[in-house]
């Protein structure tokens, strides 16, 4: 996929993201991720894995195969009728599951603008199936939650949802963290899910973060381990209205997955993927 040479230079990390999970199909279950793929790309992400952690490739699918198999059992067993995905980027999640599915797709809105006009060409030749799929682009440095709020609410109703941020927590400070899941208590009435993935303090440690921040330095902008954000498993289990269900993380799904971790845990950037299930009635408690 080449449509237009300057594509890499504003979805660098959308494009890189979803080749991790078409190297490996089988261990990620997305099947229509390479779709994305993109040479002005590969470079960049050939770099990355050499340079950064060849264990890349397994964390991304893994994290795929998680959030797909649960919103999955969440849409199978729970009556889950809507997904809205928080920093969608180039995910597609909507064409892996369910054809009855509602699909809400939320991204700063040239990302989302540009995978609109991609999917759409891609159904229309039959690429991709044809899904209930809505886009919605938002600043996020904006007092965006009135705007928004209204806007899901018009494609969502009273249906359950289920929301998935993922690949956005480390890029955000508390304060906005605090502010977005406050905006999903909003969303979700009683028996909702968040899924979340989000880094521990202790991959600061690791020799895997040290390379992450030389090349980020080295690729994209200066910056320090400050910048990124990391999020210890208290502040899932303590978020006012939901109940911490599941937690998970790259070496807990390799064994359930049945995959062999390749290399050092200090040479891997260990995701940890949290779920949460929306409790109406603990608000009323507190």
């Amino acid at each position: 996929m080449n449509d237009n040479g300057n594509n890499i230079k504003i979805h660098e990390t959308a494009f890189v993201t979803s080749m991790f999970r078409a190297l490996n199909e089988n261990l990620s279950q997305d099947f229509h991720a390479k779709l994305w793929n993109d040479p002005n790309a590969e470079q960049w992400m050939n770099d990355y894995l050499e340079q950064v952690s060849s264990e890349e490739v397994s964390t991304h699918c893994l994290r795929n195969r998680y959030f797909l198999e649960t919103v999955k059992n969440a849409i199978e067993e729970r009556d889950v009728d809507v997904l809205i995905n928080f920093g969608s980027g180039f995910s597609m999640y909507p064409f892996l599951l369910s054809d009855k599915l509602t699909n809400i797709e939320i991204d700063k809105p040239e990302i989302v603008n540009f995978k609109k006009n991609q999917v759409a060409k891609w159904i229309e030749v039959g690429k991709l199936p044809k899904r209930d799929l809505h886009f919605i682009g938002v600043d996020f440095s904006s007092n965006y939650e009135d705007e928004l709020f209204s806007k899901i609410n018009d494609i969502k109703g009273n249906r359950t949802s289920f929301i998935l941020i993922e690949g956005v927590l480390f890029f955000l400070d508390r304060r906005e963290t605090d502010r977005i899941f406050n905006f999903f208590s909003s969303l979700q009435c009683n028996g909702g899910y968040v899924g979340s993935a989000s880094f521990q303090n202790s991959i600061k440690d690791s020799l895997a973060f040290k390379k992450l921040l030389e090349f980020f330095n080295r690729k994209v902008s200066k910056t320090k381990a400050s910048d990124y954000q990391t999020i210890e498993d208290d502040y899932y289990r303590n978020k006012a209205g939901y109940e911490l269900i599941d937690h998970q993380d790259y070496f807990s799904l390799s064994k359930q997955y049945r995959h062999e971790v390749k290399l050092e845990r200090e040479s891997i950037l260990n995701e940890h993927f949290y779920l949460l299930q929306r409790q109406v009635d603990m608000d009323l408690e507190e």
